[in-house]
């Protein structure tokens, strides 16, 4: 059996070059699970494609930098950051937006966003974080100099809050959930800043320049499975619960917190001539230089979106 094994893969290996393998690295989160919705129902199979599923996006972003994997679902804050570390990274399709899924929580009493002048609230030191903390200041005329900024990592958030020790958080699911019956109401959330939170596929310059053809069957692909997600939601979200562990009641919050978008509107975010996203990575790109996310004064974003590889419906 061992030898049949053997003798297949040898054979199905053989049918592609080494440097033709696309190798996407991704973490859990409900949004990247079209791509795996396509490899169950075999629409991968003729395509030089491995997905690696790790346990974190600090994972994913080390395999990256250590040229394990030359793909990734990312924010698109983490997609700069690798350009601050000198990689190529291509954003070649849209995967999903957060439309409710990232929210601030706060404590009885502050009813807006105005409210949290002179308040504490806790917020991952990420760029992701920061960024919705920004936007929603700005809403209420507020800058971070308004606020006491308090870094806590997601699994402090309800403690500190239960605890009383910040007056409101920038959290999400499954946090949020929790956070909500201790007590807390959302004053702000994501979708108030559309298609501004973002998940994106990149894939390396190098291997997308020599694999074009690779690149487009696999989006094409991906949309195939969106397609499959929405019109058979009990048989998808059995294979993406079977493999995320998760209820179908989890996974209706989740996706009820996101958007995925289609080809028409991935074109338009992406087109390389006037990308919609450009304003939302040079916003997060200042940010990030602020926060000291990156030091580099002059990092290059041109030609980070390319949407020639996602076809007319």
């Amino acid at each position: 059996m061992k030898k049949v094994v053997l003798l297949f893969l040898t054979v199905f290996l053989s049918c592609f070059k080494t440097d033709e393998y696309l190798k996407i690295g991704t973490n859990v989160w409900p949004g990247y699970e079209p791509l795996y919705v396509a490899r169950e129902l075999g629409y991968l199979k003729d395509i030089p494609v491995h997905i690696v599923e790790y346990s974190s996006a600090s994972q994913v972003m080390r395999a990256y930098r250590n040229n394990v994997i030359n793909s990734a679902a990312l924010t698109l804050d983490e997609v700069i950051l690798l350009r601050s570390y000198g990689f190529r990274p291509v954003v070649v399709l849209v995967m999903d937006f957060s439309n409710g899924a990232d929210v601030i929580i706060a404590r009885r009493g502050i009813e807006t966003l105005s409210d949290l002048k002179g308040k504490k609230i806790g917020v991952e030191n990420s760029a992701l974080g920061a960024y919705m903390l920004t936007r929603a200041l700005e809403k209420a005329g507020l800058t971070v100099n308004d606020v006491k900024i308090v870094p806590l990592e997601v699994d402090e958030h309800l403690n500190w809050f239960k605890r009383g020790k910040i007056d409101a958080v920038v959290t999400f699911e499954p946090v949020k959930s929790k956070i909500l019956k201790a007590g807390g109401r959302v004053i702000f959330d994501s979708s108030q800043i559309p298609e501004e939170i973002v998940d994106v596929l990149v894939v390396e310059k190098e291997y997308l320049d020599k694999n074009p053809s690779v690149v487009k069957k696999l989006v094409n692909q991906w949309f195939r499975a969106v397609n499959f997600l929405k019109e058979n939601p009990k048989e998808a979200f059995r294979i993406i619960s079977q493999r995320e562990h998760i209820t179908d009641e989890e996974l209706n919050k989740a996706y009820a917190g996101i958007k995925i978008p289609g080809r028409k509107e991935n074109r338009l975010l992406l087109d390389s001539s006037k990308p919609k996203l450009e304003a939302v990575a040079r916003k997060l790109l200042k940010i990030m230089k602020e926060k000291r996310i990156i030091s580099q004064n002059s990092i290059d974003i041109d030609g980070i979106f390319d949407g020639r590889f996602i076809e007319e419906d």
